[in-house]
């Protein structure tokens, strides 16, 4: 004993040095422990007194063990404490964060009302200056066309300004709250558990585990340790990381809170200077950004100080009207004149106005558009108050660029009135102040075009700045995202991190806190074993018997199920053959339909075949009903259509406005889609990572599974191991190996457990990369298709540029459009991020409350404390495992609710998808359509155009000129009658829009009861259904609860816990379902009150909305909003309710397996304190337990029965309702399509008619142009002749006319305006010229012999020019009667188009009326179809609920069954091991009794016993050899004999049944055995006294004989008495036999009456699903008929198309006859080529004279003056002072100089030579002084004649610098100096006198034009004249100036003069 105490001890020394040692040191441990209890084991049968001691040191360890655990359980109070502590904080944090969010949401609510109260009230103020501005147009009298569209303009409906994230965040706080009661009493009930388990080790540990057990245990919990303190260090880094990531996201909040709030403050600093502005009449503001807003503000500041100005003028203008109309009768004659040019003034103000109208129906499709913006982000994110800021001032800007829209409107209407006035002023003015005040109208309209261009160009930049803002706020929105990616992954990596050692930690604590209890089960039944032998006896026949009647109750239960699966697969059977009927019922219901007239008859005939189904009769008459108010709907549609068709013609123009409004609609479904396309992605990668999520708890439950399977085997091993231990001989092997077995059987389960973690380490691991990789790959999907957006947008951008480049109108549209359409992306992605961040914060809050419940304590390092920790251990695992359980069950329900959401998700995205195709294809058709316009007005355009200059260049004679008047006045009196119509016209149309207003608003109020009617009648039938279920289910919950108590009490007074158990678990799981039920109820009566509540408030919108059709409209469409949003809320509170019932049902669970475990202490107290005195449990309280349990049963079938009848019923409602909602959305995809249909042909016809309106104006101008054209070629015409006619007459006028002529047709090339006013300034000057001619001929006739030449060249010009002139006529002529026929088949068919153009707007309003109808009736069907989903979606839960608990109940009983057999098993082979045991006892004190006797005497006995002793321990040594081979073998034979015992068993069980019936057989056979031999044995008796009787009668046979007949006739009537006998009770055998059939036939109909009645709640089902049916094949039959209406529209349209095909193949006709005259201008320009060829050869020849005179300017010959010198000494005095007059005239001094000089007599000679040569005299100034130059040097060479060709030339230049005018130098006749000649002749005089310096060098006198007029002769030369030479006279009275011809450059001056002398 000493040795294996030494043993003992250093083995547990080495195991304690060596904790961390490799596994062979552990072996080896354990092979010397083994030995140790060898040797214990055959030490104990010797000594008693070493036992004592082994039993006092347990004792002792006991003890400590003992001490340990109560240190154990006051650290888990603190630790206990720490946590409380831990998650009250966590609370407080919870709370401030709530309270935070709650304050902000309450802040954004207050600024939102603000903002709305302002918004209101500047609408107010935009619609009374709308309605002022209206006033004013009318007073003007110009009819605006955009007034109809204010009726319009859609008004911004503010709903209440709720979050819808109130709803969620409260319902989180209350989830949060009932979690922390929940782990409160996780708490409670585990420190209950704990004070349990301590007195279980204190009153049945005796004997503790050995040492080598704790070294062993120490081993493992000190790994245990270092995997806690690696956790507790990674749990500590991830809430480090966490609170740096709070910390970031709390900053973060901050500045975006911060600048929110400055923007706010900057929005209503804005907001108040827009309202001052306004109060001002301030002028418009442009849309701009938020950072260009203070751009904004300049411009409006300029225009404000604008606009006082234009108010002073306007006031000006006003009085000056005043007193023109006064005037106005007088001026009507001179108006006609004007007509043109008022004309022209009154089309570009037409454009203005157009302009104007255009910018006006842009703004409201903006406001529309925001509008509609502003209500789907309030639905959908109104979490995001910043987006909803933005918005408030977009729609702001664009209030205020409406006003100042207006402002522009008022300015340009005043400005028509400040034309109109000018022009009366103009009429009263004389023609010179026409012309200025032309100029000034001309101006002022430039200047507005200017300010109009200069707006437009504020419009583009600030566009191009918000585009450039958005792209900024896309690149944050990015950034933000990527951020928010980083912040998820993160997350999802700490998640995995904790979820992996947790895992494996749960598995180990709960294998561990397993085996504990099997550990001190077992040392409590050894306790028991010594004292319970005899009445484990008993209780072992108990049980046999309990078992025989279990099995017997199983067989039963199964032949039950049975019976219950045969009727199920005929309730199926009949089911089956009840749709088959419904089918063929719902065959025959569209027969009837298509034939209604022959139905009634039918129908009553079926009705009287089938009698006894009362309910389908019911339901036919149902349907008849409908139908006939069917086929009314019908009739008056019909009825209505034939209206609509008759008022079509007074309604064409109020189609237009329709068509905007369909536009509008198409825009919001557009707008729509595309958010819902953003949601439904988000959606989808949200499902997918809860898909990944699935499966991944799918995987670790099935890993469970296995490992349970595994567990469960290896208990059976040991249960095994432990039998066969118990078999063998001596009681020391058999605890010797009991002992081995199960610290193998403890070891081999820690390494399988550890394997296993490890194996499930990596497989997380996997996974956790597989997640990673997936999500990464869903984010690239994500962000490709996000790319692909974004090039899309990219696209149709540049398509909007290049649209730009055409038309300016067009590319304003789509820029706008385009930048919404940004900002509704943006502020989506804003969304989709904002509400991202919130699910990770709820998420991370989740999770920290997670940590903070599942942070395990950290382990103190306690070596004795070894087994205390390990418990400690098992009641943390317990209550995360718990924790686990309800997160599975949440993401389970999670799951199922997204899989619903995702199917409608899909659906929708189909359908927009489709949507999004079709407007895709509309879009590109419309762009190509608009192309192909704008290039066919294009080429209409330039043709025209050349037809007009065609005309300008070309001349008429005077006959056209009568004829273009006559044509100008009958197309001013059409004009005016074509005005004076469409003013009726528009008149008459008011009056048809009222009227067709009031048609519509009739039409609207009768749908309006209609579905009113229908609303009310079916809340009257949910009111019904629920009062009726909810009577029911009531009572059904009372019987339930009144058995509840009854099982409540049987648990109280029951013995047998097994049973007990399982039947409350049972209970438990039937409470829940009961209560699940009820939850489902209350949901329904919840539903039906929101349901009324939502028709009240339904009749109160019709009730405000009756009003107008755009109206009813979009309340209809925000009614379906809400409904969708109120059942996702029913939805939420559902999920709420179910998760607070399954916590509470947890809570109970817990509280009843508290009760179980203190029944089973009580019980096992008891079994203890009674062994002596009771000797068992009473065969009655036994008796009493299986009633109980019989009972049980029964009401669980009951239950089951009463839960499928509930799951039937709401899993028929759901299949109703999901059919009905795809019906809706189907209808909602054939409405949408419609609406794009409609919307197309609308733009197309807008477009048409837009082209059309501009065209007709352009012609309009054409027109217009050209008869001021013609005009003034008459007045032109007639001037030249005049002139023409002088030049015949004279040669010099016929050069000034020719010249005039010339310089009147340059300027009436140029400017069309100024042509008038230049005619009569010639008229003026031709009379002037007149005078002049009249003076000078005299002079001229003089003259005519040497200018023959000249005249001669100037007649042939001028033949030639009339020759051109005679040529062009006739073409003129015909381009001019061309011209006439397609101006008149363009008006041809411009009338065509508008009858068209009338038909399809027709035609389109009866569509459009249609439409509407339809979508009403689809709304009542839409509001149907989504409350049947709802109630299917909470059966189907509530099914799949059920069957998981059946399921589990099934498993359970599975386990319990196996644990009661194996539990038998154990006792049994208990009870017989300790029989022996005590036997084994009895002998070994009767041996030694004998050895004490022995010893006392026979000392050598003793000897010889002893040597005995040590052979028997010898042997003992070697059979322990043998044993431990014996050992090996048997576990590898356990796993065989494992598999087999399963048989075994069920053979036994066989075996047991056929025995019993052997033996029953046998009984059976010994009673018939015995019967059959007492019989013989008497019928022996029988014959010896027969035989005797016989000898005696046959001696007495003579004698008897006729006694013998008697006596057999009497036996002959007792025989037949006796059959009468055996017929009667056979007859009551067969009559019991028929009562039985009778009753079970009577079963069998309960059964099918009950299967009836479910299928007649079957059919009444599915005949409402085929009333939905039919009415749903009734309109989809109407929307055909609808579409063939629209595709014969289309065809109208096509055929419209063709005819205006034609008229453009009518202008390309026109086309070619213009190019045939373009052919005509290109000779007319190769001629003026020519002609410019000519001038130029003119121009250089005259810039080589102008040469040569320069250079010979002012310079005299030498000679010439020597001769005069010298003649004037010659001549006598008398005559000397002519030689020096003829001196003064070769020197260019004047008459009265020279008289002046010559007079002077004083100085004489003297005085004539100084002045002749020093040049000081006054008669130097008649000479020009030229520089000097080098070729001054030829002059001495030079002669006379030479000199005096150079004087001539002198002479002969053109007294002025005549001005070359171009197009764009003109300038107003009356301001240049032709118009007064008198100011010519001076200015001409004054410059032939000056100086050569002074003449412009540029200037070429040959190049100047011929209107310069200039005279020919010096007007001081005319006077004189006189006789004589030539060369003596003075030459300026003998010789003319003339233009000089053209001269060669090589030939000198010389020549020339001798051609002039030769002549």
């Amino acid at each position: 004993m000493a040795s294996w105490l030494g043993g003992l001890g250093s083995g547990l020394g080495q195991s304690l040095g060596q904790v961390g040692g490799s596994l062979s040191s552990l072996t080896g441990q354990i092979s010397s422990f083994t030995k140790d209890i060898l040797l214990e084991g055959t030490e104990e049968v010797g000594d008693a007194p070493a036992e004592l001691q082994v039993s006092n040191s347990r004792l002792r360890e006991i003890e400590s063990t003992h001490a340990t655990q109560r240190l154990e359980n006051e650290r888990l109070k603190k630790v206990c404490s720490d946590l409380e502590e831990k998650h009250e904080a966590a609370e407080l944090q919870i709370k401030q964060l709530s309270i935070e969010y709650r304050n902000q949401l309450q802040q954004r609510e207050v600024e939102i009302s603000h903002l709305k109260a302002r918004q209101n009230a500047l609408q107010e103020q935009l619609q009374k200056l709308q309605t002022a501005a209206q006033s004013a147009q009318l007073g003007a009298g110009v009819l605006p066309p955009t007034t109809t569209s204010a009726s319009f303009v859609p008004v911004v409906r503010h709903h209440s300004s709720g979050f819808q994230g109130d709803d969620m965040d409260f319902g989180d706080v209350i989830w949060s709250q009932q979690e922390i009661n929940r782990l409160s009493n996780e708490v409670s009930r585990l420190e209950s558990e704990v004070d349990h388990w301590m007195q279980i080790a204190q009153s049945s540990r005796v004997r503790g585990t050995d040492n080598a057990d704790q070294s062993e245990i120490c081993k493992l919990q000190n790994i245990i340790k270092e995997l806690k303190q690696n956790l507790s260090q990674e749990i500590d880094e991830h809430q480090h990381k966490l609170s740096v990531l709070q910390d970031a996201h709390r900053q973060k909040l901050a500045e975006i809170s911060r600048r929110h709030r400055e923007e706010l403050s900057e929005y209503e600093e804005r907001i108040e200077e827009l309202e001052n502005q306004l109060q001002q009449g301030g002028a418009g503001i442009e849309i701009c950004d938020h950072s260009k807003i203070s751009d904004l503000q300049k411009n409006i500041q300029i225009l404000q100080s604008e606009k006082p100005e234009d108010t002073q003028t306007m006031k000006e203008l006003e009085d000056k009207v005043k007193n023109l109309n006064q005037k106005l009768s007088s001026v009507e004659n001179e108006n006609k004149i004007l007509l043109n040019e008022g004309e022209l003034v009154k089309v570009e103000n037409s454009q203005i106005t157009q302009e104007y109208e255009r910018l006006k129906f842009e703004v409201i499709k903006l406001q529309n558009y925001v509008a509609e913006q502003e209500t789907i982000l309030k639905e959908e994110g109104k979490k995001l108050p910043l987006m909803t800021s933005s918005e408030e001032e977009v729609l702001r800007l664009q209030q205020a660029l409406l006003d100042a829209e207006k402002e522009i409107m008022r300015l340009n209407t005043l400005n028509q009135e400040e034309l109109q006035k000018k022009l009366a002023n103009l009429q009263h003015k004389d023609e010179d102040i026409t012309s200025a005040s032309i100029e000034d109208q001309n101006l002022e309209l430039n200047q507005l075009r200017q300010e109009l261009e200069r707006k437009e160009h504020e419009l583009k930049e600030s566009i191009i700045e918000r585009a450039t803002l958005t792209a900024e706020l896309e690149e944050l929105d990015k950034q933000n995202q990527a951020t928010m990616q980083h912040m998820i992954t993160l997350k999802e990596q700490l998640s995995k991190q904790h979820t992996e050692p947790d895992s494996t930690i749960n598995q180990l604590k709960l294998d561990i806190n397993f085996e504990r209890r099997k550990v001190s089960e077992v040392e409590v039944e050894k306790m028991e074993m010594s004292k319970e032998l005899e009445t484990q006896k008993l209780k072992m026949n108990h049980c046999t018997f309990a078992l025989n009647d279990l099995h017997m109750s199983n067989q039963q239960l199964q032949h039950n199920i049975k019976d219950l699966q045969e009727q199920l697969k005929k309730s199926q059977d009949c089911n089956l053959n009840n749709k088959k009927e419904i089918a063929e019922l719902k065959q025959n219901l569209k027969q009837k339909e298509e034939e209604l007239s022959v139905s009634q008859n039918e129908l009553t005939k079926i009705m009287n075949q089938e009698s006894n189904s009362n309910y389908q009769d019911l339901s036919l008459k149902e349907r008849e009903a409908e139908i006939a108010k069917l086929n009314e709907d019908i009739s008056e549609n019909k009825q209505l259509n034939q209206n609509l068709e008759r008022s079509v013609c007074d309604l064409k123009i109020e189609n237009g406005k329709l068509l905007t409004v369909c536009e509008e609609l198409k825009q919001q479904l557009h707008e729509a889609f595309a958010e819902k396309n953003k949601v439904s992605l988000e959606k989808d990668t949200m499902l997918e990572a809860l898909k990944m999520e699935k499966g991944q708890l799918e995987t670790e439950l099935s890993q469970t599974k296995t490992q349970l399977l595994e567990q469960a085997k290896k208990y059976e091993q040991t249960t095994e191991d432990l039998s066969n231990a118990r078999n063998m001989n001596t009681t020391a092997l058999q605890l010797e190996h009991e002992c081995l077995v199960k610290c193998n059987q403890e070891r081999d389960f820690e390494i399988a457990e550890l394997k296993r973690s490890i194996e499930q380490m990596e497989a997380d691991h996997e996974e956790t990369k597989e997640m990673l990789t997936t999500s990464l790959g869903g984010q690239k999907q994500l962000t490709e298709l996000i790319k692909e957006k974004e090039v899309f947008v990219e696209k149709f951008k540049n398509r909007a540029l290049e649209l730009q480049q055409e038309l300016e109108e067009y590319v304003k549209d789509s820029k706008k459009h385009e930048i919404l359409r940004q900002n509704l992306e943006e502020k989506d992605k804003s969304l989709a991020a904002m509400k991202e961040e919130n699910n990770h914060l709820k998420e991370e809050i989740e999770r920290l409350k997670d940590q903070q419940s599942r942070s395990p304590p950290v382990a103190e390092p306690k070596t004795l404390d070894i087994i205390t920790e390990l418990e400690t251990e098992i009641t943390q695992l317990h209550v995360i495992k718990n924790n686990l359980e309800e997160e599975i069950k949440l993401h389970k329900k999670t799951i199922e609710d997204q899989s619903q959401k995702t199917v409608q998700l899909q659906q929708s995205l189909q359908e927009h998808k489709r949507e999004i195709g079709e407007s895709k294809f509309q879009y590109e058709q419309m762009n190509v359509m608009h192309e192909k316009l704008f290039l066919e007005k294009d080429e209409e355009i330039k043709n025209l155009q050349r037809t007009i200059e065609q005309i300008k260049t070309q001349l008429h004679n005077e006959r056209h000129v009568f004829q273009t008047d006559s044509s100008d006045l009958f197309q001013e009196t059409k004009a005016q009658s074509l005005n004076g119509e469409n003013g009726n016209e528009k008149h008459d149309l008011s009056k048809s829009e009222i009227e067709r207003l009031v048609k519509g608003i009739k039409e609207r109020e009768r749908e309006i009861k209609l579905l009113n009617e229908k609303n009310v009648f079916l809340t009257q039938q949910i009111d019904h259904l629920s009062k009726d279920q909810v009577g029911k289910l009531t009572q059904i919950i009372q019987e339930k609860d009144l058995e509840i108590q009854a099982l409540h009490a049987s648990i109280s007074s029951s013995s047998y816990r097994q049973d007990v158990l399982y039947l409350q678990q049972q209970l438990q799981a039937y409470a829940m379902e009961r209560e699940q039920v009820l939850a489902v109820l209350s949901e329904k009566t919840r539903e039906n009150s929101q349901l009324k509540t939502e028709y009240h408030k339904i009749m109160d919108m019709v009730a405000t909305k009756e009003a107008a059709l755009m109206k009813l409209q979009e309340e209809n469409q925000k009614l379906s909003n809400r409904f969708e949003s109120n059942s996702q809320d029913m939805f939420r509170e559902t999920v709420q309710n179910l998760s607070r019932i399954i916590r509470e049902k947890d809570i109970e669970i817990d509280a009843l397996s508290q009760k179980c475990q203190t029944l089973l202490t009580v019980l096992q107290t008891s079994n203890i304190g009674t062994d002596s005195g009771s000797g068992g449990v009473n065969s009655n309280q036994f008796e009493e337990l299986l009633q109980e349990r019989d009972k049980l049963k029964q009401q669980v079938k009951k239950m089951e029965e009463w839960k499928q009848q509930v799951m039937t019923t709401v899993q028929n409602m759901q299949h109703e309702s999901a059919h009905l909602q795809e019906e809706l959305h189907k209808l909602q995809a054939q409405i949408s399509v419609d609406s794009d249909n409609n919307s197309k042909l609308q733009m197309d016809y807008n477009g048409l008619i837009q082209s059309y309106e501009q065209n007709e104006k352009k012609m309009k101008s054409f027109s217009q142009e050209l008869a001021q054209v013609q005009n003034r070629i008459g007045q032109l015409h007639n001037t030249k002749d005049l002139l023409l006619g002088k030049l015949d007459m004279v040669a010099p006028p016929l050069l000034m006319a020719s010249s005039v002529s010339q310089a009147s047709d340059i300027p009436s090339s140029t400017s069309p305006e100024i042509v008038s006013d230049a005619s009569k300034l010639l008229q003026q000057e031709l009379d002037q010229l007149k005078n002049m001619l009249q003076e000078k001929d005299v002079t001229i006739r003089t003259l005519k012999e040497n200018n023959q030449r000249l005249s001669d060249s100037m007649a042939a010009t001028s033949e030639l020019e009339r020759k051109g002139q005679k040529d062009t006529d006739p073409e003129m002529k015909q381009i001019k009667g061309k011209c006439d026929v397609f101006q008149k088949s363009l008006r041809e068919k411009d009338l065509l188009i508008k009858s068209k153009s009338d038909q399809l707007l027709s035609v389109s309003e009866n569509l459009s009326n249609k439409e509407n109808e339809n979508e009403l009736l689809k709304q009542a069907v839409t509001n149907l179809k989504e409350r049947n989903l709802i109630l299917e979606m909470d059966i189907c839960k509530l099914k799949e609920e059920n069957e998981e608990i059946v399921a589990r109940c099934r498993e359970k009983e599975t386990e319990f069954r196996a644990l009661q057999e194996t539990n038998m098993q154990f006792s049994m082979m208990l009870k017989e091991r300790e029989f022996e045991s005590h036997s084994m006892k009895e002998k070994a004190l009767a041996f030694e009794k004998l050895l004490k006797e022995k010893e006392q005497g026979k000392m050598g006995e003793l000897n010889h016993l002893l040597n005995e002793v040590k052979s028997m321990q010898e042997k003992a040594v070697s059979f322990q050899q043998e044993r431990d081979q014996v050992m090996l073998a048997l576990k590898q034979k356990q796993m065989e004999s494992s598999a087999l015992q399963n048989e075994v068993q069920h053979l036994r069980d066989k075996e047991q049944r056929l025995n019993q019936e052997l033996e029953r057989l046998r009984n059976h056979l010994l009673e018939m055995e015995d019967s059959y031999t007492q019989e013989a044995l008497a019928a022996e008796d029988r014959e010896t006294k027969l035989r005797k009787k016989v000898m005696v009668l046959e001696e007495k046979l003579v004698s008897s004989s006729t006694a013998v007949e008697h006596a057999s006739h009497q036996a002959s009537l007792q025989v037949e008495s006796l059959q009468e006998q055996l017929n009667l009770v056979s007859r009551q055998r067969d009559e019991t036999l028929l009562q039985l059939t009778m009753s079970q036939d009577q079963v069998k109909q309960y059964a099918l009456s009950l299967a009836n009645l479910q299928m007649v709640l079957e059919q009444f089902q599915q005949e409402e699903k085929a009333m939905y049916s039919a009415e749903l094949e009734k309109h989809q039959k109407q929307t055909a008929e609808w579409k063939k209406k629209a595709e014969k529209l289309e065809e109208r349209v096509e055929s419209l198309q063709e005819s205006l095909e034609e008229a453009n193949a009518a202008l390309d006709a026109a086309s070619r006859l213009t190019e045939q005259l373009d052919l005509k201008e290109e000779q007319i320009e190769d001629l003026r080529k020519q002609g410019e060829l000519k001038q130029e050869m003119l121009e250089d020849a005259q810039n080589k004279l102008m040469n040569l005179i320069n250079s010979t300017e002012g310079k005299v010959d030498k000679v010439l003056m020597r001769n005069l010198f010298i003649g004037h000494f010659h001549t006598p005095k008398n005559k000397r002072h002519e030689v020096l007059r003829l001196m003064g005239s070769i020197l260019g001094i004047k008459k009265e100089e020279l008289d002046q000089l010559l007079s002077e007599d004083q100085k004489g000679v003297t005085r004539w030579v100084t002045g002749w040569l020093g040049g000081g005299g006054a008669g130097s100034k008649s000479v020009p002084s030229t520089p000097i130059r080098p070729t001054n040097q030829s002059v001495f060479s030079s002669s006379f004649s030479e000199l005096f060709v150079k004087f001539l030339e002198t002479e002969s230049r053109p007294n002025l610098p005549l001005p070359t005018l171009s197009v764009h130098d003109m300038k107003p006749l009356g301001a240049t100096g032709i118009c007064n000649p008198n100011s010519t002749r001076s200015s001409s005089l004054t410059e032939t006198t000056g100086s050569g310096t002074s003449r412009r060098p540029d200037v070429n006198p040959f190049l100047a034009p011929r209107s310069a007029a200039v005279p020919l002769i010096t007007p001081t030369s005319l006077g004189a004249g006189g006789s004589g030479h030539l060369l003596m006279k003075p030459i300026s009275d003998a010789l003319p100036t003339f233009t000089p011809l053209p001269v060669l450059p090589d030939a000198s001056a010389g020549a020339v003069l001798k051609d002039l002398l030769k002549q």
